[in-house]
């Protein structure tokens, strides 16, 4: 059985425009059955004029709600007030232009400013991250009002989604809020949490990752096919090779009856859209073992770390116990006879 398929389209509107100049992707999209993701870097008529064009030809289109780079692009803990202003204007500019969309999709990011001052090596950006962390009532507050906001977008008839880092499902497992608090990140109850699984970017540990991770996910998010923005020199990773996202996309396949493809400009400059529509999904994956167990290792050394954090005292006695009974076995003398 063919899964359904989602391409993520992050393109702003004058790139987005040129891409669909071709009517051949449209078509493409159409014979897969497939959706698109649609980032919203702007909210303008000539956007509309492309989700109108995609509903016409009854491609389903999910709203992904994005923010200006000035306030941190991603949604996340310290942007929830621009994220419900954002989502006003997003209802007035979709009532005006009559457009159509079958859900709404929530990017739950660190701030790309913050990953730009890091990957320029800025540490002061970490201190303020670690600063921010200790900061409960900022946690509080921001999940609160990105609970209303989904029960808002719900309420709107929508389907939500949220794109997720994996390791939050870590975090979620031994029940700490450690990652959350330090990257600005939110744990939203959502109707389908899509999991960005993007093995070009952990190459050669990707397969592994997606095999550890997809079982949890409610859509596996494979790629990356090249394109969307440039954060940390993502610019200069390699996208996948037509049979890196094959195989990719069959690993998935074994989790999941969705799968989310970043990103469609990528795919239509490879040539993988067209390619596609003679995929045979017929073909058993091959579990990447080796891979996966090293990623299993890892990640049991992070959920370590994780419990660690809520559990400080039970770690504080263990190492008092063991540096007591360390010292007991070197002092021991040994008896006279």
């Amino acid at each position: 059985m063919t899964p359904g398929l989602t391409f993520f389209c992050e393109l702003d509107a004058t790139a987005l425009q040129d891409l669909f100049s071709n009517p051949q992707i449209i078509e493409d999209l159409r014979v897969l059955g497939a959706g698109v993701s649609l980032g919203l870097r702007d909210l303008s008529a000539e956007r509309a004029e492309i989700v109108h064009r995609l509903n016409a030809a009854e491609i389903p289109v999910v709203a992904w709600l994005l923010l200006p780079e000035a306030q941190g692009y991603w949604f996340n803990l310290d942007n929830a007030p621009e994220a419900d202003a954002f989502y006003a204007d997003f209802k007035t500019w979709t009532a005006m232009h009559n457009l159509r969309w079958d859900g709404v999709g929530l990017d739950i990011e660190p701030d790309m400013r913050e990953m730009k001052k890091l990957a320029a090596g800025d540490l002061r950006a970490l201190v303020t991250l670690l600063r921010r962390s200790l900061d409960a009532e900022r946690f509080r507050r921001a999940c609160e009002r990105y609970g209303a906001l989904v029960a808002q977008i719900r309420t709107a008839g929508y389907r939500v989604d949220e794109y997720a880092i994996p390791f939050m499902v870590d975090e979620r497992r031994v029940g700490s809020r450690l990652l959350q608090r330090c990257l600005g990140l939110v744990d939203l109850a959502v109707d389908r949490e899509v999991l960005m699984l993007y093995s070009s970017f952990m190459r050669p540990l990707g397969p592994g990752l997606l095999w550890s991770y997809a079982p949890s996910a409610g859509s596996v998010a494979v790629g990356s096919t090249g394109g969307g923005v440039t954060v940390a020199g993502a610019a200069q990773i390699p996208p996948l090779t037509w049979d890196e996202l094959a195989r990719d996309l069959r690993l998935a396949r074994v989790w999941s009856d969705t799968i989310h493809i970043f990103s469609l400009e990528g795919a239509v400059r490879q040539g993988y859209l067209h390619r596609l529509l003679d995929f045979d999904w017929s073909v058993p994956a091959e579990p990447p073992l080796r891979e996966f167990r090293q990623v299993e290792r890892a990640r049991k050394a992070l959920r370590a770390v994780l419990w660690a954090s809520i559990h400080p005292g039970v770690v504080f006695a263990g190492v008092i116990t063991f540096l007591w009974l360390v010292s007991r076995l070197t002092h021991r003398r040994p008896s006279r006879s």
